[in-house]
């Protein structure tokens, strides 16, 4: 697994967007369903100036399945989070974390299906 850490204290850089605990946690559960489900294998977290990104893949050494983006400036927009496919293709995008997650949660439903 790639993993970027964050300083803590007078050492953080205050010039990059980063998820919260919170919105990893709700992140991370997501992931750990669909890790058994058998769907996805890596992931990799991203915080850069303008957004933080969460990358999901289904091998290691290929391009993100998808991209959970984190975009503070457009919060007053069409909401700071999406769901972003291989495709470059936005799947939802909004406000609620959880909301836009339940995209990726009609694809674990499927996959429990298919079994």
């Amino acid at each position: 697994m790639v993993m970027q850490f964050q300083p803590i204290g007078p050492a953080a850089r205050t010039d990059q967007v980063a998820f919260d605990r919170k919105e990893l946690g709700v992140i991370l559960a997501l992931y750990g369903r669909m890790v058994a489900a058998g769907e996805w294998r890596d992931y990799g977290i991203s915080h850069l100036s303008d957004a933080a990104v969460f990358a999901v893949f289904r091998r290691t050494a290929e391009h993100p399945l998808y991209r959970i983006e984190k975009r503070p400036k457009l919060r007053d927009r069409q909401g700071q989070y999406s769901v972003i496919g291989m495709d470059g293709q936005i799947l939802k995008r909004g406000h609620d974390l959880k909301t836009v997650l339940r995209v990726l949660e009609r694809k674990l439903i499927r996959a429990v299906d298919d079994l």
